[in-house]
């Protein structure tokens, strides 16, 4: 299964951006042997448009435009479910052993999501009710999907 990462914004380079870039290099390196191989991650600018309501729609229409057609899609957002380490995990392997091809993990813009794209997403995952900054998000993401990994890999989970 593929794993492709959907961000509107741009993360600009630095310490964050390495953090993120060394958690996706460990999941790319360590996925392939489970079945999991890290695509890419796609960048996708804000929109210019007046109304919230207007730039989610924008943004929703971009991010389907980019996805590879049939991907299973998650969308962090808010009121998402809460998932613990092994939980997340658990649920990546289903969707792989389900035989789906690509997998799309999306971070939306400030505004968040548009309705009509949560309604069609396959699932809604929340870091909890705080906000997060864009650049944290994607740290958390990679970390998470890397410790995914691991953890259908067979290592140890230290908290078992």
């Amino acid at each position: 299964m593929r794993i492709t990462f959907i961000a509107t914004g741009r993360l600009k380079a630095g310490q964050e951006a390495e953090l993120a870039a060394r958690y996706i290099d460990r999941l790319a390196k360590a996925g392939p042997a489970i079945g999991i191989e890290f695509a890419r991650t796609l960048e996708l600018a804000e929109s210019r448009a007046q109304s919230a309501e207007q730039r989610k729609s924008e943004e929703a229409a971009e991010l389907e435009r980019n996805m590879p057609k049939g991907a299973f899609l998650i969308l962090l957002d808010e009121r998402g479910k809460t998932l613990d380490s092994p939980e997340f995990a658990e649920r990546l392997g289903q969707i792989r052993d389900d035989g789906r091809r690509d997998m799309v993990l999306a971070i939306g813009g400030p505004d968040g999501f548009d309705k009509d794209l949560r309604s069609r997403a396959d699932l809604l995952i929340s870091f909890g009710r705080m906000t997060w900054p864009h650049q944290l998000v994607r740290i958390m993401l990679a970390e998470q999907l890397y410790r995914a990994v691991t953890i259908l890999s067979g290592h140890p989970y230290h908290r078992s």
